[in-house]
């Protein structure tokens, strides 16, 4: 059935009564948006932000990054090329819920498998259709990420003071370790699959010259994939592993995942376990938490930021190289610049708000970036860091065996 979108202005005090919604979305500052659900029928209660990306929905709402967050996308037609078995970044979704503009349609493609409806449904995903998104993202950007609930609800009937008390009374990501809530519990080998190809799909790497330790913080697949491309086995560990553990496990290199939450909450754990590590001059390499995670480890500071960076074309000035390179990004905390150490070096820089994007340590193979050079979704500018971290492995192994 055909669904008539809905232009909702966030500063409405119109609460639609008279049209036949069945799901609502409620903003901490009491601001009520109705709307109609879709996906899971119940209520869901997280920090809403916003993605630009025009593609990649699947990767995006399965990235455990994306845990206790609802996800605004600004791109009017999500759910268009439906969902498949192939796409998903973690085993399980974590991301509480999905605001979109426009109903979702059949979708036309063909390696799709499923409704994006029935997807999120099955995956307990809460949506809301027919808001305007794009309102929605300028409140956002005047007032800051703010928690919010949606609830979807058949019989259109809702307890409004309930909804708004409780996402008042949510206690928001600030201070919030969510890196131990979707960390593997099992230690394990990754399958080697790599990076997908049209006519290929998924084929297996039966090269391993180096052997990377993934701590999981929340880590996507595509990052285990890429580092199947370069011949990698990748052996992922639980984010509370000791050093002594990951060590005995003799790897080339350690790789520090993205991640959710805020993290200076992890780091009372991780980063004990990362200076220990650092100690012993192994190749490290982080991707977002797992950045921040490692400048909390040198010294640095974190905070949380207005808006966060969520989308597939933010632009990324490399500044060894002076070439700008666009990025896929997902983050609600950065590395504060102010009193950083001076044994950090930043390497690269947001053209949005020149925040810190990326450090590394001169005297030491050890580095990171805030951005997500495996891009799924995005462009693909920056797979060079992969080739990087392969080679200070390779630089690294020759050193100690002279």
């Amino acid at each position: 059935m055909y669904l008539k979108h809905i232009e909702l202005n966030i500063n409405s005090k119109s609460n639609l009564k008279k049209i036949n919604t069945n799901a609502i979305l409620v903003l901490q500052n009491g601001k009520i948006l109705r709307g109609f659900g879709l996906g899971y029928q119940g209520t869901a209660t997280g920090e809403v932000c916003f993605n630009t990306s025009i593609t990649g929905y699947q990767e995006i709402i399965s990235d455990p990054s994306y845990a206790e967050q609802i996800i605004n996308f600004t791109f009017p037609h999500i759910g268009n090329v439906g969902t498949n078995k192939e796409d998903h970044e973690s085993d399980q979704i974590w991301t509480k819920g999905v605001i979109l503009n426009t109903e979702i349609t059949d979708p036309s493609n063909y390696r799709s498998l499923n409704h994006l409806d029935k997807w999120l449904m099955k995956n307990k995903i809460v949506g809301i259709t027919g808001i305007d998104t794009r309102n929605l993202t300028n409140f956002i950007r005047d007032k800051g990420a703010p928690k919010g609930t949606i609830s979807y609800n058949k019989k259109n009937v809702f307890n409004t003071k309930k909804l708004i008390k409780a996402t008042k009374n949510w206690s928001g990501l600030k201070n919030l370790d969510l890196a131990k809530k979707v960390t593997t519990k099992k230690n394990y080998i990754w399958q080697d699959f790599k990076t997908w190809k049209k006519g290929q799909g998924y084929l297996k790497n039966k090269k391993k010259l180096f052997h990377v330790v993934a701590i999981d913080y929340g880590i996507k697949k595509n990052i285990l994939r890429y580092f199947s491309d370069f011949n990698c086995k990748v052996t992922v560990v639980s984010c509370k592993t000791s050093a002594e553990k990951i060590l005995g496990l003799k790897p080339n290199g350690i790789f520090l995942s993205n991640g959710p939450g805020d993290p200076a909450a992890t780091g009372r754990y991780a980063i004990p376990i990362v200076k220990e590590l650092i100690k012993n001059n192994l190749p490290i390499f982080g991707i977002c938490l797992g950045h921040q995670i490692l400048g909390l480890a040198l010294g640095a500071k974190t905070k949380k930021m207005n808006l966060g960076h969520r989308g597939a074309n933010h632009p990324v000035k490399n500044l060894s190289k002076g070439q700008v390179e666009i990025t896929s990004q997902n983050h609600g905390f950065e590395i504060i610049q102010k009193n950083l150490p001076k044994k950090i070096k930043v390497t690269h820089k947001s053209l949005f708000d020149d925040s810190i994007e990326g450090i590394k340590l001169d005297s030491k193979p050890v580095f990171s970036v805030q951005y997500h050079p495996e891009a799924n979704p995005g462009p693909q500018d920056s797979i060079y860091l992969f080739e990087q971290f392969v080679r200070s492995m390779k630089f690294n192994a020759k050193k100690k065996r002279s």
